[in-house]
C-alpha cells in the first residue's frame, strides 16, 4: 500500500517514499513558504517543555552519546 499525505503548505498529494525528496511537502517552494513561516513566527509551539526532573551529568552523556551514534555527520574526522 502507498502512502499519501497532505503537503502542509498546499495540500497537494505527496507519495511517502524515500524518492519524495521534499516529503512532507511536495516541492522544494512549499518547503521555503513553510521555513519562512518559522521565521516569521507564523508558527510556533505554544507550550513550555515541562521538566519534571533535573537533567544529571550522566544523562546529558548518554544523550549525547545516543544522537552522535545516530547523526554521523557531527562526528570528527579521525
Amino acid at each position: 500500500m502507498t502512502l499519501k499525505v497532505p503537503c502542509p503548505t498546499c495540500n497537494k498529494n505527496v507519495i511517502w517514499q524515500q524518492s519524495s525528496e521534499f516529503r512532507p511537502f511536495c516541492s522544494k517552494r512549499c518547503q521555503l513558504i513553510d521555513l519562512g513561516e518559522w521565521a516569521d513566527e507564523g508558527h510556533k509551539i505554544s507550550q513550555n517543555i515541562q521538566v519534571e526532573s533535573e537533567l544529571t551529568e550522566e544523562m546529558l552523556d548518554a544523550m549525547e552519546d545516543e544522537f552522535l551514534l545516530n547523526n554521523k555527520f557531527f562526528v570528527e574526522p579521525e
